[in-house]
């Protein structure tokens, strides 16, 4: 059985004693638990508030879709690095100094034009962290589990991607160990775009699979 996941304990209670956070009131009903889990931890010298700061941190500011972006990117631009990340993903993105914990190992997958790939995790919510940073609300969701597998075209299709009838969609599954990177089909028109512009066109979602790479008239755009 993989390892899963999880969210807080429902038995978490909403209220505890923190000095540093003292008002809960304003918190919706899973930020509350979380706080109320995180002073628990604390209080009990199970971790130190400032390492869990600098997490967040991290996670806000340093580690994000940005990261993942820049793997594709790379990989549209340098051959050779594409080649490596195909064959060895986790030692590929450690390259850019992105990478998960011990033990858990990366696979990319290269659209092209007769298959396109989605990645879902059909037990809880496994999910590349390090190289994507938090995972969107729907991936999580219990529809996007159990369609993603049943019915792929038209879980693309409520994203607004809608693929030719004979384009293969081939489905990966997360588990804890494993973790998949989509690489989108490079956009037309972007010849001669270096790899720091051409990352501006990939998403988080283009990187799970549910959308394709943005077209060049999105730069302009978002700028």
């Amino acid at each position: 059985m993989r390892d899963a996941d999880h969210e807080p304990s429902a038995g978490v209670p909403d209220e505890h004693p923190d000095h540093n956070h003292p008002d809960h009131s304003e918190l919706g009903p899973m930020d509350a638990r979380v706080r109320a889990l995180e002073s628990i931890l604390v209080d009990k010298g199970y971790v130190q508030r400032e390492a869990l700061d600098e997490i967040v941190e991290a996670y806000e500011t340093r580690i994000g879709p940005h990261g993942g972006a820049r793997v594709v990117a790379r990989a549209w631009t340098d051959p050779d690095y594409a080649a490596r990340l195909a064959a060895d993903a986790t030692s590929a993105v450690a390259e850019l100094g992105l990478g998960g914990r011990q033990g858990e190992h990366m696979v990319a997958v290269f659209d092209d034009a007769g298959t396109h790939h989605l990645v879902v995790c059909t037990l809880c919510s496994c999910y590349p962290w390090a190289v994507l940073g938090i995972p969107p609300a729907w991936y999580k969701s219990s529809a996007y589990r159990a369609r993603a597998v049943f019915e792929p075209r038209a879980v693309l299709a409520d994203f607004g991607t809608v693929l030719p009838d004979d384009t293969r969609i081939r489905v990966w599954d997360s588990t804890a160990e494993i973790r998949y990177l989509v690489v989108p089909r490079r956009p037309a028109g972007t010849e001669g775009w270096d790899a720091e512009r051409l990352a501006e066109l990939v998403t988080r979602d283009a990187m799970i699979g549910v959308r394709l790479a943005d077209e060049p008239a999105a730069v302009g755009a978002r700028s």
